[in-house]
């Protein structure tokens, strides 16, 4: 039976909230403590199904992983991967399976590589190439270029890899496997992406040297270094922020604030964008935890503008232009969004998703194969929406049905969990009327 869930029209909405813990720190935390020596402890830790999944990748790899209180989990690591006794199933996680091919790759242990129907779908040679190139070994057990996978991983030598597109994930998974390696490993983007690799890496007594090349940066990593356990605070994750917050936007009357959200500035690429379409946005109380600039932001009920917004961007946004292209739905003109292809070989397509269920709540999209434009005013609603089990689908359309005029129903919603668990729960308490 197909399960759904919607949205109606809400009445504002108030209140302040904790978004879960960032989901590229979790999935780092855990992957680095399995690959270090000693204890590493993490507070804040994203409880969702992705993350959960690289937890039990790691212990099978040879970890032993304890969870000690709500988001407080400890790892102790035996300073290296094993072979471990069953297919790593990674489920939905697109970061957790490609990072731990990296990881896995600098050890001699094989291991097989799988996830579910959606993960399947997702393109690997963008990972498994370097690695190759690296001295891994790689055997396709059903597609090429798709999960399951086998791994033969140990006897690396360093490379010096140019990426074509910025890509934490590739950057990640070559710098992990670069740890074991013999020589000198560099990655080199066209432009920055997110840098929690690198800084997560020293928190672990890793030397890791970051030259700024304008637009984008070289980083370079010695191989033969071992990782030592130590404590990792997860601060919350921008991009599940994004969801509260955007309904603080374009529900008539609301104000809404979520506190701890992390602000690394290649994360905060919607925020400046909404800031550009007018947005009330204010962000305080800045410090720093786990090694991140962090805040509190408060969205207020704001009268937004299109904007085009820069493709050079994308990098440091690409998971948020579901959620901007919802609140794009209500600003006033047209917002284009361009060179961002990478959204349709995520856990969906989801350029081609957000273009149907826009239009289905009678918004007016154009599609072009590497963007889209969105055409804002008086958003119907009255749809019911397919997610392809895609969170992020699922999460902006019911964004979008709390300010729609008739209600917005999303098909499969369960996937939410896997970044956002307690979502409704949240979003209800802040008095939207989701059910």
């Amino acid at each position: 039976m197909t399960s759904q869930l919607t949205a109606n029209r809400s009445a504002p909405l108030a209140g302040t909230v904790r978004a879960p813990g960032d989901k590229s720190m979790s999935h780092r935390s855990m992957i680095f403590g399995g690959m270090a020596s000693g204890v590493t402890t993490v507070e804040g830790l994203l409880e969702g199904d992705d993350v959960l999944a690289t937890a039990r990748a790691i212990e099978a790899f040879g970890a032993k992983v304890e969870r000690t209180g709500e988001g407080e989990w400890r790892i102790e690591g035996a300073g290296g991967f094993r072979t471990p006794q069953t297919v790593i199933d990674c489920g939905n996680a697109g970061t957790g399976v490609r990072l731990l091919m990296g990881a896995a790759a600098g050890y001699p242990l094989t291991a097989t590589f799988d996830g579910d129907a959606s993960l399947r779908k997702r393109p690997m040679k963008r990972v498994t190439g370097p690695l190759a190139d690296m001295g891994a070994r790689f055997g396709w057990l059903a597609a090429e270029d798709r999960v399951p996978v086998a791994l033969t991983g140990g006897a690396l030598k360093g490379i010096d890899y140019v990426q074509t597109v910025a890509s934490a994930q590739i950057k990640s998974a070559i710098l992990l496997a670069g740890l074991n390696a013999e020589g000198v490993t560099t990655v080199t983007e066209p432009e920055k992406s997110r840098d929690h690799t690198e800084r997560m890496l020293r928190a672990f007594g890793a030397e890791v040297l970051v030259e700024d090349r304008g637009e984008g940066w070289t980083i370079t990593l010695k191989g033969r270094q071992p990782l030592k356990g130590t404590h990792v605070a997860v601060p919350g994750d921008p991009s599940s922020a994004a969801f509260p917050l955007a309904a603080g936007l374009i529900v008539p009357g609301s104000e809404v604030t979520v506190e701890g959200v992390m602000l690394n500035t290649l994360r905060t690429g919607l925020f400046d964008t909404w800031i550009e379409m007018g947005a009330d946005l204010t962000i305080h109380n800045r410090r720093e935890a786990g090694g991140e600039d962090v805040g509190d932001i408060t969205a207020r009920h704001s009268r937004l503008k299109g904007v085009v917004v820069p493709e050079d961007r994308a990098a440091s946004m690409i998971d948020e232009y579901p959620i901007l292209a919802a609140t794009a739905a209500f600003a006033d003109g047209v917002t284009v969004m361009r060179g961002v292809g990478e959204m349709r070989v995520k856990e969906s397509d989801r350029i081609a998703l957000m273009v149907n269920g826009l239009r289905a709540c009678g918004v007016q999209v154009e599609e072009e194969p590497e963007g889209f434009l969105v055409t804002g005013g008086p958003v119907r609603g009255g749809a019911t929406v397919a997610t392809a089990h895609d969170h992020r689908i699922a999460m902006s359309h019911l964004v979008l049905g709390l300010a729609a005029e008739q209600p917005v129903s999303v098909l499969d919603p369960e996937m939410i969990a896997t970044s956002f668990p307690g979502f409704v729960e949240m979003m209800n308490g802040l008095g939207g009327r989701i059910d």
